[in-house]
């Protein structure tokens, strides 16, 4: 019944979307090694993509398997760091000064690095933009490429893997990271905001996708 419904929704998305999606064939199940994850974390300076901004992007590459192809981080000086919150900055550890400090580059260099990479890592795979509330990540990394001319599905397929979702449907229904994570064993990301970073993140991501797929679930486990 599972596979049948992701038939249908397949289907129903090819036919509202035919130009995007054949584009993107073959699909998983036929060439599992012409695909991979970008697993990505994003730190901001509050909740609206537009108003606030990307201070740092972490992002871990891999096979469908979880098995790591490359990494990428950068940390990025905001246009506007007079609109980062208190609960941003408790989060991130983020302050002018302490970002000058760790080197962060200009919007526009941090694009340019971060396009370099995903040219390279995407020569040979085609990659789903994975993340823990994808639709958060997904909004500033849209905002910040667009604005720098490129944009999300020029370089990610229009599907995105929402790893929250794929805890609910196995049977974890929880929403909090630190909730889901003890659900399949795997240790909280740390709260110090001098450590938590985009790359931390998607490490943590990345933990919890192998911790998934270890214990049946994940759409690598399909293939098993």
């Amino acid at each position: 019944m599972t596979r049948l419904l992701i038939l249908l929704a397949a289907i129903t998305l090819w036919l509202a979307f035919p130009s995007q999606l054949s584009a993107q064939a073959p699909w998983p199940a036929q060439a599992p090694d012409s695909w991979g994850l970008a697993i990505v974390d994003v730190e901001t300076t509050g909740l609206q993509a537009g108003e606030h901004e990307m201070i740092d992007l972490g992002a871990i590459y891999t096979d469908l398997n979880g098995e790591e192809l490359g990494r990428f981080f950068v940390r990025i000086m905001p246009k506007h760091p007079e609109r980062a919150g208190d609960i941003a900055r408790s989060i991130n550890g983020f302050s002018e000064d302490r970002w000058q400090t760790l080197g962060a580059v200009s919007q526009a260099e941090a694009a340019a690095q971060f396009l370099a990479f995903h040219e390279q890592m995407s020569a040979e795979r085609r990659y789903v933009f994975t993340a823990y509330n994808a639709s958060f990540d997904r909004g500033f990394v849209d905002a910040w490429l667009t604005s720098h001319g490129s944009d999300f599905e020029a370089l990610y397929t229009y599907f995105v893997l929402d790893l929250p979702s794929v805890a609910w449907g196995a049977g974890v229904l929880d929403l909090v990271n630190a909730d889901v994570a003890a659900a399949f064993g795997v240790e909280a990301e740390t709260r110090d905001p001098m450590r938590h970073t985009g790359l931390s993140g998607a490490q943590w991501n990345l933990d919890l996708y192998r911790a998934m797929l270890a214990a049946g679930h994940g759409p690598a486990a399909i293939n098993r």
